[in-house]
């Protein structure tokens, strides 16, 4: 199968306020898990959600990854153009193929979007917005495009989303570029679009270091997603 062409920019609406004002919940735990291997991670994700009940709290996961390429449900292995030695895992979410590695912020938000008064769509938009708005603290103009998830600025790639509902409670997530080597991204077709370039935080004038950027997202994030703490 032949890769797409880089996707036109094309900015989206910003994402829309919940559904219906969300209900007192509890506070989500904020989880800060530093440099953790993928597959046990995408794992301890699945038994979250599956053992959560409509009382269970929020958790956010912050986290880095050792380098690996993931690739979506129905992703097509053609746009593995030349994986080496990184470990390629297929796994459970929507998309086609990206790139973990240290120096890049990954944020697992595992949401019940019924709770939160968020559809799927909405839950998306939300974390694009929040990258946006952070990129904005930062002087950097970013942007969504409708048809192809993520956050960019000019024609680069800065944030890639991916996210997998079950029995309503949302998982996997956001992928921020803030230190990461990008060389990996030229081994593949970057989300399936041929030539799509990447960029990350640190040349565009942002936070220097995941840490930073993490402490610096979690505001925007709290907000795009509408969560209530009480």
């Amino acid at each position: 199968m032949s890769a797409q062409s880089a996707p036109v920019a094309r900015a989206c609406e910003h994402a829309p306020r919940p559904l219906a004002a969300p209900r007192a919940m509890p506070a989500p735990t904020l989880k800060h898990l530093e440099l953790v291997e993928y597959e046990p991670t995408w794992r301890a994700m699945q038994r979250f959600t599956d053992a959560r009940d409509a009382a269970t709290p929020d958790e956010i996961w912050f986290l880095e990854h050792p380098p690996v390429f993931t690739l979506g449900m129905n992703a097509s292995r053609a746009h593995l153009l030349a994986p080496g030695d990184i470990p390629v895992v297929q796994i459970d979410r929507g998309g086609q193929v990206t790139y973990h590695g240290p120096g890049q912020l990954v944020v697992y938000p595992l949401i019940d979007l019924k709770r939160a008064g968020l559809g799927i769509r909405d839950f998306v938009m939300a974390l694009e917005r929040a990258v946006i708005d952070l990129a904005a603290q930062f002087g950097i103009a970013a942007e969504c495009r409708r048809n192809a998830p993520g956050v960019y600025v000019e024609d680069r790639k800065l944030a890639s989303v991916g996210v997998r509902v079950r029995h309503g409670g949302a998982y996997h997530g956001l992928a921020l570029n803030v230190t990461l080597d990008l060389e990996p991204f030229g081994r593949i077709n970057p989300c399936g679009y041929q030539g799509l370039q990447m960029t990350r935080l640190c040349d565009l004038g942002g936070p220097a270091s995941v840490p930073a950027c993490a402490q610096a997202l979690e505001p925007h994030l709290m907000r795009a997603l509408g969560l209530v703490r009480v």
